[in-house]
């Protein structure tokens, strides 16, 4: 039963308000006194586009719009929690519900009130070319460097832990971009990409022993970047020469990219997966320190990262070792902490970061866990960590599959036998963004 003076809720998760939650707002004006919640930035960023303004910003925006009773901040992107607070006699939405992550959160809105008789009231999405204009320079805002660049350092403060995946095209870029995961009253996606020299190397068809140059890499960077928002972080290898190293910073820095990842090797690089079967050269602590500060003098802002990648683990060089190198790294001014294991279990690796926290409670520790990767992103939040890195597995699953497909074909002589496992042309192209 609707009480005598109702109460009417939406939520909003925007950085600029325009004619359609104007719209929003007068239409709940009808039904009673206007709350309108300010999803949170950790919420927002699972479902949505990352937000360029902070919670307390977007909530003084949203405090200047006439006719509203107050705002509050919605800490959960499910409404059983806001509901429970402020007990809405009708929520207020657009009928916008155009992908799974939306559905979702429309049959939690109907469960949440139908507990005590609630009503959802869906509202037409206005979608004229005002608004169409608006969201495609929110877009387009994310996407300009400047805006790219600082996304990593800020997603370390809003989110756990930093999910980022390897991507090595446009297409692989676009996956990462745009894959949500909503079920059970989960949303999630990834919040950062990884340009990998090992699966930037494959894709080329060249061995991964830093031979593909940094032209042809930085190519690979621009044709991701046009067609993403998301924040990079790059496979720097060695970083090379240091006389080198201090002009791909501040290239990378120009791009747009968030930051580097640089391992203490020497000599021709191989890939850190055969440990010590091939011969692998670490670098000294001193040669590496110099390295690291020379690049952190070379750049000019503060939002780029250098991280510092330790192979001691990799070549049996033992756990203190390691440490002394990971405190050396950042007393040198790297911005965080890449440790690397080739075990299949992360025990060494969740020693590392146990000792180190013992220590550092601030600097970024960085893990790539993909021989030990029964590991959940949990016990790694657990354990400290706070970027994970599925550095191969889009390159990894695409080979197989096509290499099927080739199969198939020329065992069959058409390819009717293995269309079925083939993903349509319409599907793939309903990822690239029109103009």
């Amino acid at each position: 039963m609707k009480s005598d003076n109702p109460i009417v809720y939406t939520c909003f998760c925007t950085d600029t308000i325009h004619e359609g939650h104007l719209n929003i707002i007068d239409e709940a004006k009808k039904y009673g006194n206007v709350i309108v919640g300010v999803l949170c930035d950790s919420e927002m960023v699972k479902y949505n586009r990352f937000p360029l303004k902070t919670t307390s910003e977007r909530v003084e925006m949203i405090k200047k719009i006439p006719g509203i009773s107050e705002v509050v901040i919605q800490n959960n992107m499910m409404y059983d929690d806001i509901v429970d607070k402020i007990r809405p006699d009708y929520i207020i939405h657009g009928d916008n519900w155009s992908n799974d992550a939306m559905i979702a959160i429309k049959h939690n809105i109907i469960d949440v009130l139908n507990k005590y008789g609630g009503e959802l009231i869906e509202i037409p999405y206005t979608f004229n070319e005002s608004v169409q204009k608006i969201d495609k320079q929110m877009k387009e805002k994310l996407s300009m460097p400047e805006i790219r660049r600082t996304r990593l350092k800020r997603s370390l403060d809003i989110t756990p832990i930093v999910k980022t995946i390897e991507v090595h095209s446009g297409l692989t870029g676009l996956i990462a971009e745009k894959t949500i995961v909503a079920e059970n009253g989960y949303i999630d996606q990834f919040d950062a990409m990884w340009i990998s020299s090992l699966c930037d190397s494959t894709e080329k068809g060249k061995p991964d022993i830093e031979l593909v140059d940094m032209t042809s890499r930085f190519r690979t960077i621009n044709e991701i970047m046009e067609v993403t928002t998301k924040p990079i972080i790059f496979d720097g290898d060695t970083g090379g020469m240091t006389e080198h190293f201090v002009y791909t910073v501040r290239s990378l820095e120009r791009m747009g990219v968030s930051a580097i990842i640089i391992e203490d090797k020497i000599g021709l690089k191989k890939n850190s997966l055969f440990g010590t079967e091939v011969k692998q050269t670490q670098d000294s602590i001193e040669h590496f320190c110099e390295k690291i500060s020379a690049g952190k003098n070379t750049q000019l802002s503060d939002d780029f990262m250098i991280i510092a990648r330790i192979e001691s683990l990799i070549l049996e060089q033992g756990m203190d070792d390691a440490l002394k190198r990971a405190y050396a790294y950042r007393d040198a001014g790297a911005d965080g902490i890449m440790i690397h294991s080739r075990k299949k279990e992360p025990n060494e690796i969740l020693e590392f970061c146990d000792e180190f926290r013992k220590v550092d409670k601030t600097t970024p520790l960085v893990v790539v866990p993909s021989s030990y990767n029964t590991i959940t992103e949990k016990e790694l939040i657990e354990h400290g960590v706070n970027i994970v890195i599925y550095a191969n597995q889009l390159l990894r699953a695409a080979f197989p599959a096509m290499q099927n497909a080739a199969l198939s074909i020329l065992k069959n002589h058409r390819a009717h036998e293995i269309d079925e496992e083939l993903l349509s042309i319409k599907d793939i192209i309903t990822l690239i963004d029109e103009l």
